[in-house]
């Protein structure tokens, strides 16, 4: 049997003294695209932030198990170089850095090497392309200025330059139009091939309508709480999280 990619085991966590995450377990496993559900404030996004090992967020129990090796004490850059990367839900701008500089320089410090330059504009050009990137896009500043959707599209186009075994996509979906959500879509179904895996949280089913998830989980007090296929993700939008309280409360 295939060992998973990621296996996340009884993982607590804390953010200035207060327990956030309460004891998460999750497996993931090459070629998989598995999306985590949860209102604001279930604890989400600490997931994601403790997965790239943030230091303002402590692990007080469990494991994170990544490729086989435990990086608990591993520091973000390191755990960026053996391939784990996250897109954020709120980029932050980075005012007197250019993209095409940013985006070098980045590639840089996680492939461990400089990239020819002529190879290093040719794959950056056919990731754009694919993703509807305008070229004045790169003498801009990082997300200095940009709309919703532009942040979005340069998380996805960084992630499409680093090249990660597992993507995590925070609220990739908030604030986008529609048109910005099917480039944004586009972009995350290009990262899914079978030697890489997604993990994908969100609130909302919609972007679920063009990225396929091979599993749903659900997120309440810091927790998975119940875990099906795509189908549960529907029942969510149509339903709301109450269902899945109030069956929690009867078991």
């Amino acid at each position: 049997m295939e060992a998973p990619l990621l296996k996340i085991e009884d993982l607590h966590v804390e953010v200035d003294g207060k327990e956030i995450l309460k004891g998460v377990n999750l497996e993931i496993k090459k070629g998989e695209v598995h999306a985590l559900m949860g209102r604001n404030g279930s604890g989400k996004s600490t997931l994601s932030y403790a997965l790239m090992g943030h230091p303002n967020y402590t692990i007080t129990k469990g494991r994170i198990v990544y490729k086989g090796q435990e990086i608990n004490e591993l520091a973000t850059d390191e755990r960026a170089r053996l391939g784990l990367s996250l897109a954020f839900q709120y980029p932050v701008a980075i005012p007197g850095v250019s993209v095409s500089n940013f985006l070098r320089a980045t590639t840089k410090a996680v492939r461990g090497q400089e990239v020819p330059i002529k190879e290093f504009r040719k794959e950056l050009q056919t990731a754009m392309d694919k993703l509807g990137v305008p070229k004045e896009f790169l003498s801009r500043y990082v997300n200095d200025g940009f709309s919703g959707g532009e942040k979005k599209r340069l998380e996805i186009l960084q992630l499409t330059m680093l090249k990660p075994s597992i993507a995590i996509l925070d609220e990739t979906d908030s604030g986008l139009d529609i048109d910005a959500l099917k480039t944004v879509s586009s972009g995350i179904n290009a990262l899914a091939t079978s030697d890489k895996a997604i993990l994908l949280i969100t609130h909302y089913q919609r972007i679920l309508n063009y990225v396929q998830p091979d599993f749903v989980h659900v997120f309440q007090e810091g927790r998975i709480v119940t875990s099906g296929g795509a189908e549960l993700s529907s029942k969510l939008e149509e339903h709301g999280y109450d269902w899945v309280t109030q069956e929690l409360t009867i078991a």
